[in-house]
């Protein structure tokens, strides 16, 4: 039988229930890091050498590996979950199998976690362009992976990547080796990567701009080309705002050139440019689609209008210069949420996309202002306006982000609010009456979505201030 969500407004009062208490109390940097996989597991960093991972299927946490930081968390310690890895190997944008049957995927990784129920996408060699979900998988060196039958064998020339949660957590207060760290679910690993751009002496989130949430591709517009060039993509049928795409990414789907995937340089009314040349071009016979860029991680905040994005596929950062300033630095309290998916019809308009190209971020340091940065301009739109603009945020202050609403905790009151992103008006929601502690910076909220069939029931979820407390909220 279907799930029937059935609360009233009004009727029917929203309620905060605990979850299984955090094994170690919050403290300043510490942070739960949320995987949008079909598991939803949330990563939570509690201290330099102590990591958790929480399963809402279950409602429990198991410790993980050491994350081994570079110095004890601080004010600024945060985290991002992406969509895609490369197992052990960082820097990398693909894996390549060493053999294979129509069935199985020889790998040269060492796996220790069942796959299955995950994915794997074939970028390039046979079968290229599919996604297949895994139906078991060997552990230890040179597993191999299992899934549905495929028409050609899998060879060593098959390029693929693993569907499956990366965590990267950057450690407050420090630039040295190991301040900037992940965690590989598949290989139960933590590897070192390109040491901090700055050390983050207060407030600060990673933003990632992930492909893949839940159980599919989070697609933002598909299509079969007309025709196709080195280093373009034409559909003659289309009528896109110019440069709308830029710093998106797009992946082909089928046809020619199944399986590559390139950021988008900039598009005109019907024509796509990208910033690599195709290996093999596509043509009329190529279908796409039009995603967030698995490759780009943005870091904001610490007290600056500074603004970085790390590659994951060289493992390098580079420091953004937006053609619009930010208007101000962000401090105690701060936000930063990627807004991708509205059901507003002007933010779906594939013509003049609004979905997946900004990053909100409510400045926090006591003060009420809100900006948002969008990604294909490279620019900062500041000081929003919304109504009524009286509420403040500083430490302590939590965010979540789903559908057309930011959600938030202010500073350590208990008092939620929502904010609309499509009519810019920020409401009151709930009273959360559990006691917490002192009011501490870290990123320590997250959503947990229930799906059966096209019902879906959001959960708000928190963990307290100085505390070990862990609570979720039903949002209707």
């Amino acid at each position: 039988m279907p799930t029937t969500q059935g609360n009233r407004k009004i009727l029917d009062l929203k309620r905060w229930e605990p979850l299984q208490q955090l094994p170690a109390n919050t403290s300043a940097g510490a942070a739960l890091i949320s995987s949008r996989h079909y598991r939803q597991q949330q990563l939570y960093l509690a201290g330099q050498t102590t990591a958790f991972l929480f399963n809402p299927n279950e409602d429990g946490f198991v410790a993980l590996p050491s994350p081994a930081l570079a110095v004890a968390l601080a004010a600024g310690s945060c985290g991002v979950s992406t969509s895609f890895s490369t197992g052990s190997t960082v820097g990398a944008f693909s894996l390549t199998a060493t053999g294979g049957t129509t069935t199985t995927i020889l790998t040269n990784q060492n796996l220790q976690r069942d796959l299955r129920g995950y994915s794997v996408q074939i970028l390039a060699g046979p079968n290229a362009g599919v996604t297949l979900e895994i139906q078991s998988n060997t552990l230890g060196a040179t597993a191999t992976i299992t899934v549905p039958a495929q028409a050609s064998a899998f060879s060593a020339s098959t390029v693929y990547r693993l569907v499956t949660p990366r965590w990267y957590v950057l450690n407050g207060g420090s630039t040295a080796a190991s301040s900037f760290r992940c965690y590989d679910f598949a290989t139960n690993t933590w590897q070192t990567l390109a040491n901090s751009p700055a050390s983050i002496g207060t407030d600060a989130r990673l933003v990632a701009t992930p492909s893949w949430e839940d159980n599919g591709y989070l697609q933002f517009a598909t299509g079969t080309a007309t025709a196709g060039a080195a280093t373009t993509l034409t559909n003659s049928a289309k009528s896109w705002n110019t440069n709308q795409w830029a710093n998106y990414q797009i992946r082909i789907t089928g046809g020619t050139g199944a399986g590559q995937i390139r950021t988008i340089a900039s598009n005109t009314g019907t024509v796509i440019t990208v910033g690599t040349a195709w290996g093999t071009n596509p043509d009329a016979t190529s279908t796409y689609s039009i995603e967030g860029n698995d490759d780009f991680i943005y870091l904001m905040g610490n007290n600056a209008v500074t603004l970085y994005r790390y590659s994951i596929t060289s493992n390098t950062w580079s420091t953004l210069t937006p053609t619009v300033a930010r208007g101000g630095a962000p401090g105690a309290g701060m936000s930063g949420n990627w807004a991708r998916a509205s059901t507003d019809a002007a933010w779906t308009n594939e013509s003049a996309i609004i979905n997946g190209r900004r990053i909100y971020s409510f400045r926090g340091a006591a003060g009420a202002v809100a900006d948002y940065y969008d990604i294909p301009s490279n620019s900062w739109t500041n000081d929003i306006a919304y109504s009524p603009k009286v509420e403040t945020f500083t430490t302590g202050t939590k965010w979540i982000y789903s559908g057309d609403f930011l959600y938030a905790q202010k500073d350590v009151t208990g008092r939620w609010f929502r904010f609309n992103l499509v009519t810019s008006e920020m409401d009151g929601l709930t009273f959360m009456p559990m006691l917490q502690g002192a009011a501490v910076i870290g990123d320590t909220a997250y959503d947990v979505t229930y799906t059966d069939g096209t019902t879906k029931i959001v959960f708000l979820c928190m963990a307290g201030n100085t505390t070990n407390l862990h609570a979720r909220m039903m949002v209707f």
